[in-house]
């Protein structure tokens, strides 16, 4: 397992387009992902420590930028067949445990999380309403462990920001992941 930092936010760089199957059946895109004020695009999968350790916050989160006119968007591009915890099926179940607020969607072909620039699990993509990337950061201080429950919300407060403003913050730590798996 290889770990990763997110590179620094192309800030102004446009969201990409997507039509994607998700965990529910339909076919989702950009579009009826977006939000009102802004879209969170999440690179994740199920069975990195970094994405496990967050995502009881990741739901918590997307769950409260609801609130402020974002929603959000989870992508699962690696391939399943070196880590059969990241099937659709366990997707599914993921989902449902958990009770994502969000659409789960799977990029088998990978294509997404290239064109995206995608490195890592989690990799967060924060879009203003004019869908222009303004965050590129971590959740929070979370690493392969959940960090103490008090600490900054670093990517709520951007994304809330964002939903404000249009524009996120300047300063910005960059995420940590395990890599994406890609096919051979």
């Amino acid at each position: 397992m290889v770990s990763l930092e997110t590179p620094l936010c192309e800030f102004g760089r446009p969201a990409l387009g997507f039509a994607l199957p998700g965990v529910d059946g339909m076919i989702w895109t950009l579009e009826e992902c977006r939000g009102e004020k802004g879209l969170l695009v999440m690179f994740i999968c199920n069975h990195c420590p970094y994405v496990k350790a967050v995502l009881e916050r990741m739901v918590r989160d997307t769950r409260g930028l609801l609130e402020y006119g974002v929603k959000s968007v989870a992508i699962m591009s690696n391939d399943p067949t070196l880590y059969a915890e990241d099937s659709f099926e366990n997707m599914q179940r993921v989902a449902e445990i958990n009770a994502f607020p969000f659409p789960y969607l799977l990029d088998e072909s990978q294509a997404v999380a290239k064109a995206y620039g995608a490195v890592c699990t989690p990799d967060f993509f924060g879009y203003n309403a004019d869908l222009q990337l303004q965050y590129r950061g971590r959740l929070d201080e979370s690493r392969k462990e959940t960090a103490p429950e008090a600490v900054r919300r670093d990517l709520f407060e951007a994304m809330r920001q964002v939903a404000l403003t249009g524009h996120g913050p300047e300063q910005q730590i960059p995420g940590m992941g395990c890599s994406i798996k890609w096919r051979e």
